[in-house]
């Protein structure tokens, strides 16, 4: 070889050692492992990102399905509880009662009171079409029909006219109370209804009418006896003093009077009409507007607007003196002159020798006269002009029950033929 060409190439290409040369031997193996473990551990971090990923898209799928679950069901509430116009969007029936929670209550009751959002087109039906023939009463406020619904249980409808925004509120303070009241002397609102501009209220039917529609009706008082009359107006106490003591806040009926004590077949007698009711702490005379039926509104109120639990009284006591003496709260003497049975009556209840010449023929000479001084002399208390003379309602209640017999209610005890069901 060329000398030159010799020292060129010698740099270029030197001695391989023998360490070098084994390591160049095995080093396809360890690159081949070390890629495999690589690729290992790639592969189990691929897993576990794809379990993560599939627990994670099912948590989210499920809250999103529960999300559109309960948004259906808040606009499903939403709808049956919405007042239609026609009637056609409200509650099906089915059974007559069903839970009504739309109203927050007022009171902590332990009962839940079950009144229904009722279809136009069943009391429509129900009622004949309203026809005249049904009709068991009439007021300023539109007329009561008697029902026959689909179950054959009968019912009171009360159909309230116009839209005015006091027909308005007394609807809906009709709704609210007495969906959360109950009682035995009051009546049982079952159901309402909402078509347009006209407003039903479903009543348990009161087969004996009004108080009114006894005493000053066609009969005259005849279907009540002494022990019956005083068995109402104990009813009566026992309505009011549930409202004022037992309900909170207290409950001024702010209406109280004969044609809206009603009676059922028993003549139990029932409060009703608490459209102008108020709750106690609301009776400022500045945001009230007067409100009442003439003879039975206490003096204070109609002066002054001052509204108390007094108030109620007093018309209890106008009550219990048509009941006394079988007379209306307020009669006409001439076309433009009129009388109130308390400016009448005041001079000759408290003369026990005019007393018994007074009281209505019907009963006159079938109490004991004791008695009949007992319950004057209530009655006076109650319609006293001024107020704090006035008893609590409780006071009246627990005069009444020693005047009633056992039978019907009270604590007196007389022989059975004394008391004869009307």
């Amino acid at each position: 070889m060329d000398p030159s060409l010799s020292s060129i190439i010698s740099p270029i290409a030197p001695p391989i050692s023998p360490v070098f040369s084994a390591a160049a031997t095995f080093s396809p193996e360890v690159q081949v492992s070390g890629q495999k473990h690589h690729m290992d551990q790639n592969r189990k971090l691929l897993i576990a990102l794809i379990a993560a990923s599939t627990v994670l898209g099912a948590i989210i799928f499920f809250m999103i399905c529960f999300w559109i679950y309960h948004k259906k069901r808040l606009q499903k509430s939403d709808l049956d509880s919405s007042h239609s116009s026609d009637g056609v969007k409200g509650i099906a029936l089915g059974p007559v009662m069903c839970k009504f929670n739309s109203l927050k209550s007022t009171y902590s009751s332990k009962k839940a009171a079950s009144v229904c959002l009722m279809e136009y087109k069943t009391l429509e039906t129900a009622t004949n079409k309203f026809q005249e023939s049904e009709i068991l009463g009439e007021g300023g406020f539109g007329c009561v029909y008697k029902a026959k619904l689909e179950e054959g249980l009968y019912v009171a409808v009360k159909k309230l006219e116009g839209g005015t925004q006091d027909a308005i509120k007394e609807f809906e303070t009709e709704v609210e109370l007495l969906s959360q009241i109950q009682h035995p002397n009051i009546i049982s609102l079952l159901g309402y209804c909402i078509h347009g501009d006209t407003r039903l209220l479903v009543y348990e039917l009161m087969q004996n009418g009004s108080l009114e529609s006894q005493l000053h009706g066609p009969s005259h008082g005849s279907a009540l006896t002494w022990y019956h009359r005083m068995k109402i107006a104990l009813d009566a106490a026992r309505a009011l003093e549930y409202l004022h003591e037992h309900c909170n806040p207290p409950v001024i009926h702010r209406d109280l009077k004969s044609s809206n004590i009603l009676l059922d077949s028993n003549f139990n007698a029932k409060l009703s009409d608490f459209g102008l009711a108020v709750l106690g702490g609301a009776q400022n005379k500045n945001n009230i507007k007067l409100s009442g039926t003439l003879g039975y509104v206490a003096p204070e109120y109609l002066l002054d607007g001052k509204l108390t639990d007094k108030s109620d009284v007093y018309a209890f006591g106008v009550v219990l003196l048509e009941l006394l003496l079988g007379r209306r709260p307020v009669e006409k003497l001439a076309p433009a002159q009129c009388q109130s049975i308390v400016t009448w009556a005041m001079p000759q209840l408290t003369d026990r020798s005019k007393l018994p010449n007074i009281v209505d023929p019907v009963i006159k000479d079938t109490m004991d006269l004791k008695h009949l001084y007992q319950v004057a002399a209530v009655a006076v208390l109650c319609v006293q002009p001024e107020p704090s003379y006035r008893p609590l309602i409780t006071d009246v209640l627990h005069s009444l029950i020693p005047l009633v017999p056992v039978e019907l209610g009270g604590t007196l005890r007389v022989t059975s033929q004394h008391v004869q069901a009307p």
